[in-house]
């Protein structure tokens, strides 16, 4: 993924805050899970759900304090179960402030999905029994897309994304991922935590895989054998895509944490971790910084 920022370039330099202090807001996008995999016959996967979504307008820091930043990393592609969730991230500053990580899509073997920030797709099943999404975390993300409990179909539903629910499987037609959530906390438009669309299912004359949704899910793998589904695009928290028989799903994205406060206050005293070629920059008025891997940040 590439990020673009408007304006320069700032070094940070220690000056430490006088009189008012800065209201920090961020952005918490957590790991996405990955899809699940097609164990037996020709069903389809359920895709992954996305990572857990956390925006706001925060708290207010002084000279000397610090926040300890988590990423969350992908959850795995499924094997012979489901997909493996995403890992949560979070901000600590005094108090912890967690998103949480994307379920799993579910696999042939294991019908329904994982529950997470956003919720895995189920998957396409013999029991008889639509199999159920995994649910979302409330204020999160949303629940996977129901996979197909047979009845001459075997389709999987598309994993949860943070702006909407994943797709439930459609006849031979796998769901989408649910559609990520828009922020332009960094001064450009850019969609998060996308879920990942299921694998389809391969009998019957076949169908469409589902599709990832807008924020880095991954596509189910197609009717055509062998051709794998892909993963999460990293750093957006977005779910992986589920198998079709004869291929293999897809990891999940992992997360991202993003903080900004007024640029009229100084830089910080010292910060770890973040996105090389941003840190700092300034964007609408703003200092953004950017973490696609653990760290600190020091006032």
């Amino acid at each position: 993924m590439s990020i673009t920022l408007l304006g320069g370039f700032n070094s940070p330099t220690y000056n430490p805050f006088a009189g008012p202090t800065p209201t920090i807001e961020y952005l918490i996008v957590a790991g996405g899970g990955g899809g699940g995999n097609a164990t037996s016959g020709n069903g389809g996967a359920g895709g992954g759900g996305a990572g857990g979504v956390l925006t706001a307008s925060g708290f207010n820091v002084t000279a000397g304090s610090s926040i300890t930043i988590t990423v969350g990393g992908a959850g795995t592609a499924g094997s012979s179960s489901r997909g493996g969730s995403g890992g949560n991230s979070a901000i600590v500053a005094g108090t912890t402030i967690t998103a949480t990580g994307g379920g799993g899509g579910a696999s042939q073997t294991f019908g329904g999905g994982v529950t997470g920030g956003s919720g895995g797709g189920g998957s396409g099943s013999t029991s008889g029994t639509d199999q159920a999404g995994g649910s979302g975390t409330a204020g999160q993300g949303n629940n996977g897309g129901n996979g197909a409990g047979g009845g001459g179909s075997y389709s999987g539903g598309g994993g949860g994304g943070a702006g909407s629910v994943g797709v439930t499987y459609y006849s031979n037609n796998s769901g989408d991922g649910g559609t990520g959530f828009l922020s332009t906390i960094t001064g450009v438009r850019i969609f998060y935590a996308g879920g990942g669309g299921a694998g389809v299912f391969t009998g019957g004359g076949g169908g469409s895989n589902g599709k990832g949704g807008a924020g880095g899910g991954g596509d189910g793998a197609p009717v055509t054998t062998g051709v794998a589904a892909t993963s999460g695009t990293v750093n957006t928290g977005g779910g992986g895509g589920g198998a079709s028989n004869g291929s293999v799903s897809g990891a999940g994205g992992s997360g991202i944490v993003i903080i900004r406060y007024p640029a009229n206050f100084d830089p910080p005293a010292s910060v770890v971790g973040t996105l090389e070629g941003v840190q700092g920059s300034i964007a609408n008025g703003y200092r953004v910084y950017i973490w696609t891997k653990s760290g600190t940040i020091t006032f």
